[in-house]
């Protein structure tokens, strides 16, 4: 398997789902919120506001589906989604049991990926769990607590599976197996107990090591992105006194984490005047925060970017079916083959699988509507893919199946 197409860490599900995730008190509620459009979530001033954790699904923004629907003329359109959970707050010594601790820890086992909300505003009417502002230091706490757990967790697998190997023979290759399983867990963690993530240990995984690594499920090697929650008119002007700091850290620590500045607060008044179709409102509100002296750099919502970039980090790509009833996007993992992405659709159509007909994005990115296969067809760029092709994101796939089944 090529680089393209390299082994992923993380379930091999295309339904996957991302948890907020972030230290008591630092907006993570707001965020979800704002993420949702709704009002979920119990966002108030003191820890643990959210208990059990809120589930909501967001829409994946895509210029390209939107293309698709107006050259395909179809009757309506239907994105992909991505499932969001908002997660207790976290607090030093999580893995010991403090605050939420054990909830904490087992809720964000069960999701995929992770929006880690960093505080990176000052404001005295709202109280910080650890007393003062300093974003570097609540990464470290967060980090620590997740890397504590896994620890905590690596050290009883090892714990099983030596007494397991030592009741078998050492020539069995079920004991070849486990002694795998356990160089590998040592290595790691020899990595944990330096302070970093499984995640960033290395950056192509063998097939057997994703396998080994899926079967446990670790904390630390869920993809995670940062989001430094800071005022709005450092949103708007893209400025932060913490952002330095923060990326000095994540080079040393997290090295593959990305960082995006977002204000939860700019976002819910950006979602109101979106409401109310209020261009004018919105316009007037960034100027006013930002002053006399300045121009706001950005007017926009940092949403669609921060959905899509956490796509990007679970390994997930779309391919869309067309026509004139309906024109959808699909999700599915890189390295997806074509039965498989058919599978995504419905079981009987991978089961049945005989091939599909391609049209590359690409091809058609700039083609007015409304779109005439014919020609595309005449100009060879609808390509008949057999069951071994890999899926490119952005596919526009029919997919052939026996029996006239079609989709």
């Amino acid at each position: 398997m090529s680089a393209l197409h390299k082994f992923l860490l993380g379930r091999s599900t295309n339904n996957l789902s991302s948890g907020i995730v972030g230290l008591a008190n630092v907006g993570k509620s707001t965020f979800f919120q704002a993420i949702t459009n709704s009002k979920l979530g119990n966002p108030a001033n003191y820890p643990f506001a959210t208990i059990e954790p809120e589930e909501a699904k967001v829409q994946i923004p895509s210029e390209r589906l939107n293309h698709l629907f107006k050259l395909y003329q179809s009757e309506k359109k239907i994105p992909a989604t991505i499932t969001v959970y908002d997660i207790a707050g976290l607090v030093r010594g999580a893995s010991s049991g403090e605050g939420m601790g054990s909830a904490f820890l087992n809720d964000i086992r069960h999701v995929d990926g992770i929006y880690q909300i960093v505080r990176g505003f000052e404001n005295t009417d709202i109280t910080h769990i650890e007393g003062t502002v300093n974003p570097v230091r609540d990464l470290s706490i967060v980090q620590d607590e997740l890397v504590l757990k896994d620890l905590e967790f690596l050290e009883n697998i090892k714990e099983r599976l030596g007494k397991k190997m030592n009741r078998l023979p050492k020539n069995s290759n079920d004991f070849s197996k486990m002694q795998v399983e356990v160089n590998l867990l040592n290595k790691l963690e020899e990595f944990l107990y330096e302070g970093r993530k499984i995640i960033h240990f290395k950056q192509e995984w063998t097939q057997e090591e994703v396998c080994i690594l899926n079967r446990h499920n670790f904390l630390t090697a869920k993809p995670s992105l940062i989001l430094l929650n800071v005022t709005p008119k450092d949103y708007l002007l893209q400025r932060n006194q913490f952002i330095d700091d923060v990326k000095k850290w994540l080079k040393e620590y997290s090295p593959d984490d990305d960082v995006l500045l977002f204000s939860a607060e700019f976002e819910t008044m950006y979602n109101k005047f979106k409401e109310n179709d209020d261009v004018k409102g919105l316009s007037d509100y960034c100027k006013n925060i930002v002053g006399d002296d300045e121009s706001p750099k950005v007017e926009s919502s940092a949403l669609p970017d921060i959905i899509v970039r956490m796509r990007e980090a679970l390994g997930l790509v779309s391919f869309f079916t067309c026509g004139p009833q309906e024109t959808r996007q699909w999700t599915i993992r890189q390295g997806t083959t074509a039965p498989e992405a058919a599978g995504v659709i419905h079981t009987d159509i991978k089961e049945t699988f005989i091939s599909a007909n391609i049209i590359h994005f690409d091809d058609i990115a700039s083609v007015e509507p409304p779109l005439q296969e014919s020609n595309l067809k005449a100009q060879g760029k609808i390509k008949r893919a057999g069951k071994q092709y890999i899926m490119n994101d952005g596919d526009i796939a029919v997919f052939k199946a026996a029996g006239a089944k079609t989709r």
